[in-house]
């Protein structure tokens, strides 16, 4: 008996897939399967994402969004990066094909992220072009920064910053309130 060949996954076949609770995502072909996140991973989640819209909202530096999203680069590419932020004209446009200049992509780990948000999709977040990458880890409580030509992240442990094109104040937000006790 032979074994079956590995299914090479498009974004439409993971677009087909049911609607029963996972994150499916295509990275080149390959099938990236998560369950929901854990409570833990979504207070840090908000955390972020509180300031970060209010910044964005302050300074019209960007729209953000959450997953599920439907970022794709490509016919075998689809990634929903828990939070990101898309050049305001293309998400004014509020078509998921037209959203192809992400400023910033944020993947807070859980157990069964890290290896696909710390290898394949940061390798394909800077291959994409995408100007910041953040890996947010609750259980280590740091931050790695990730440009597209790094080969190495900025690792943040104290004050996590991002300064967007075009505005004068960078975003900044207090490692310790990120994770500090509910």
């Amino acid at each position: 008996m032979g074994m079956a060949a590995p299914v090479y996954y498009t974004a439409d076949m993971v677009r087909a897939l049911p609607d029963d609770g996972n994150r499916y995502e295509t990275v080149h072909g390959e099938l990236l399967v998560t369950p929901s996140p854990r409570p833990w991973h979504q207070v840090v989640l908000e955390r972020i994402r509180g300031p970060l819209w209010n910044y964005l909202e302050a300074h019209r530096a960007g729209l953000l969004l959450c997953a599920p999203a439907d970022i794709s680069w490509g016919p075998d590419i689809l990634v929903q990066p828990d939070l990101f932020v898309v050049d305001r004209e293309e998400g004014r446009t509020l078509d998921w094909t037209r959203m192809q200049t992400l400023l910033l992509a944020v993947e807070v780990l859980s157990p069964s992220t890290a290896r696909y948000d710390r290898f394949t999709k940061r390798r394909l977040y800077q291959e994409a072009g995408v100007a910041q990458y953040w890996i947010v880890d609750p259980e280590a409580r740091t931050v790695e920064a990730w440009r597209p030509a790094d080969k190495f992240p900025a690792t943040q442990d104290t004050r996590l910053t991002w300064h967007p094109p075009g505005v004068d104040v960078p975003f900044t937000l207090e490692i310790p309130e990120l994770f500090g006790p509910l």
